[in-house]
């Protein structure tokens, strides 16, 4: 029971809609997987920090203090004093995923949280419906694995149209968590390549989902635009 009461600790209390100061992210319910409209898959990247020193649990203290500062140039992730902790939301610009188009305005909701290990859930209008877990762990060799997995389709059908296009479609989504990790193991001192496994789970487009378009951040990112551009800064 004890065990269970502490389990509890590092899950999020459900949510009907997110509270937030963010555009794309205030009143949007979150979007799991079941409810996107592309290909389901599930990837795994993942990279050793062989001969590096820091433990699993080493490597998420640190990522969760510097997650944004992981990331690839161009893309910005701002979070609440309690950083990344349950039932807190991150706030994301995103300019690097399509240059031509103003910075896409998103958020993600922390479902979870501990010492190894803490997973977002992406709200409606993020490109991608479903959870996203970041982790790390002790291979059979001792070394540190670190890893993000993701269980996801497209949220809409402009976002699928974007998956399945060449070089844009891998930029979109993989080359992050890609350049994430290169970044996380560079910072323990290891140059390491990332291992990556994707797998088409579902190839059939969930049609009654293709109205999220509405919801689209990236859309509303663009149309809002002008008024973001023009408003004064503090």
């Amino acid at each position: 029971m004890d065990e269970a009461r502490r389990d509890d600790a590092y899950w999020a209390k459900p949510v009907g809609r997110l509270q937030a100061d963010g555009s794309n992210v205030h009143g949007r319910r979150l979007n799991a997987a079941s409810g996107g409209f592309g290909w389901l898959y599930q990837k795994t990247f993942r990279v050793r920090l062989v001969g590096a020193s820091a433990t699993p649990r080493d490597v998420i203290a640190t990522w969760k203090e510097r997650f944004g500062d992981f990331w690839a140039k161009g893309r910005k992730m701002f979070l609440p004093a309690g950083g990344i902790a349950p039932g807190e939301v991150g706030i994301i610009s995103d300019g690097a995923t399509v240059p031509v188009a103003p910075a896409l305005q998103t958020g993600v909701y922390v479902i979870y949280a501990d010492d190894e290990s803490f997973s977002f859930m992406s709200p409606e209008g993020h490109p991608f419906a479903g959870p996203l877990t970041f982790s790390a762990y002790a291979d059979e060799d001792g070394a540190t694995v670190v890893q993000v997995q993701e269980f996801t389709r497209a949220s809409d059908p402009l976002y699928e149209l974007m998956m399945h296009t060449p070089v844009l479609g891998d930029r979109f989504q993989n080359e992050i968590w890609r350049s994430t990790l290169r970044n996380v193991a560079r910072h323990f001192g290891v140059d390491a390549p990332v291992e990556q496994k994707i797998v088409v789970v579902d190839r059939r487009w969930q049609w009654r989902y293709a109205k999220n378009i509405w919801q689209n951040a990236a859309v509303r990112s663009t149309l809002t635009a002008p008024v973001r551009w023009l408003r004064p800064r503090a």
